[in-house]
């Protein structure tokens, strides 16, 4: 290890071959806001790439479902690849909604959830499926309505209790996150 000495007025400094500007890149490479943007943009460019797969996929289906109308009518082949068209539009637009807003739209999954359940009990038909899958899709289905009908409420509450809690704002907002 060599060892250079800087001569600063009346005493000697004793330092290490580290070039000064490497240690501030390193310093500032580790500061957390650098961080954390840094991994924003990689979960960007995970969010992006999902798009465009999502939209491949939902044109690849769209050219399926159009050339399986040059066949006789499979009405459950339709159905099936319709609803799954609606889901990937769904999932799309999720997606969309989190690159601009940076944050996921509970109401938005939740929907997409509804449709992806009834979807599988429209594909199966309610008679096919057991009775037991029945009731557990039915409460499934009752929850996430609950949700739906809760989470309007929840956002108020919330947004209120943000107002009149005098703990945080915009000030000390940073210190909290």
């Amino acid at each position: 290890m060599e060892v250079f000495t800087i001569e600063t007025g009346n005493s000697i400094n004793w330092g290490y071959t580290m070039p000064k500007r490497l240690i501030i890149e390193l310093n500032n490479w580790f500061q957390r806001d650098r961080i954390v943007r840094n991994l924003e943009i990689f979960q960007d460019f995970i969010i992006i790439s999902l798009c465009l797969s999502l939209f491949c996929v939902m044109l690849i289906r769209l050219t399926d479902m159009f050339f399986s109308f040059l066949h006789p009518l499979d009405l459950r082949e339709v159905t099936s690849d319709i609803l799954f068209i609606l889901i990937l539009v769904e999932l799309f637009r999720l997606l969309i909604d989190y690159l601009q807003a940076q944050r996921i739209s509970v109401g938005a999954a939740v929907e997409i959830t509804i449709v992806s359940a009834l979807r599988e009990v429209i594909l199966r038909g309610v008679l096919e499926i057991p009775r037991d899958q029945i009731l557990g899709i039915s409460l499934f289905l009752v929850v996430l309505a609950g949700i739906l009908v809760v989470l309007p409420w929840m956002t108020r509450f919330f947004e209120h209790d943000k107002m009149t809690n005098p703990e945080i704002t915009p000030n000390n907002n940073a210190i909290i996150n």
